[in-house]
């Protein structure tokens, strides 16, 4: 493990990195508090986060409610002038549906030139099938939908593929971490329009927290699968499925051990570039 840091230029030990990550929950749990409040659920953030899963849009809809948040994200930077984003980048990606088989192991969003979205098919078990509904409505799906697409993976694939290939160095510290520093930006920018979107894009940035402190307890041999799953369920909130399918997808998904931690890591070492090269004007 230590070896592999090395090599990744992240210059923490897997201690450091779980106080790191402890660090990070502590900011997402402060202003989770908040939001519940602003929801009238006062401290019982659960039960506010309850409300924003039941908001799941008929089976059915999914697609279309999924573009609607892509046109919202893209028109946000835009508005912002964030990026530059190319005229055929915007026209050449696509969407499908995700298999049950997949599901398994990808339970929300895989992205990139094509969004593939899980949601309800009939093969699933019903229970599986609001499960699915519930971790992927709209407010939670508000910070993944960018991610994936624009400015996340879609636009990364679509420069790296046209100009300097070989700086393409294939790390998830660059391609998790940049994608999840655009999440930075947005909230940073007031892109959640309320408490619920608030809600949503926070779940998700708890999960990256959690990411680093189950992988490498896992990793280092301090937690069962069946503790990761648990701690995705009672510390994030996540649906039992969904938190099944994560913790299969980070140990039997053909990810490497560091690749959990890299969305977090990778995400504030972009973010402290913009806050010394960028903001200070430099």
């Amino acid at each position: 493990m230590i070896r592999q840091l090395k090599l990744e230029f992240i210059p923490y030990t897997p201690e450091e990195l779980v106080d790191i990550a402890n660090k990070e929950f502590a900011w997402c749990d402060a202003e989770l508090l908040k939001a519940s409040k602003e929801m009238g659920f006062g401290a019982n953030w659960k039960a506010a986060q309850e409300k924003v899963k039941n908001s799941y849009v008929p089976v059915g809809q999914q697609p279309a409610a999924m573009l609607e948040l892509y046109n919202q994200s893209v028109d946000f930077l835009k508005k912002h002038d964030l990026v530059t984003i190319p005229p055929i980048a915007e026209e050449t990606w696509r969407m499908t549906m995700m298999s049950p088989q997949q599901q398994l192991v990808s339970p929300f969003f895989l992205g990139g030139e094509t969004l593939m979205i899980s949601y309800p098919t009939d093969e699933m078990a019903y229970d599986d099938k609001l499960m699915s509904m519930r971790g992927n409505n709209p407010h939670f799906s508000r910070a993944t939908v960018h991610h994936e697409l624009i400015a996340g993976h879609h636009l990364q694939g679509f420069m790296n593929n046209r100009y300097k290939t070989y700086r393409d160095f294939g790390t998830p510290f660059w391609h998790e971490g940049n994608a999840l520093y655009w999440e930075f930006i947005l909230w940073d920018l007031n892109f959640p329009r309320g408490p619920e979107d608030r809600i949503g894009m926070l779940f998700w940035r708890m999960h990256r927290c959690a990411r680093i402190i189950f992988s490498l307890n896992y990793h280092l041999n301090k937690w069962t699968p069946q503790q990761c799953i648990d701690f995705l369920v009672d510390r994030v909130g996540h649906e039992r499925a969904n938190a099944e399918g994560e913790v299969r997808r980070s140990f039997t998904g053909g990810y490497g051990p560091l690749y959990q931690i890299a969305y977090m890591i990778g995400g504030l070492q972009f973010y402290a570039l913009k806050k010394e090269l960028v903001d200070t004007k430099k």
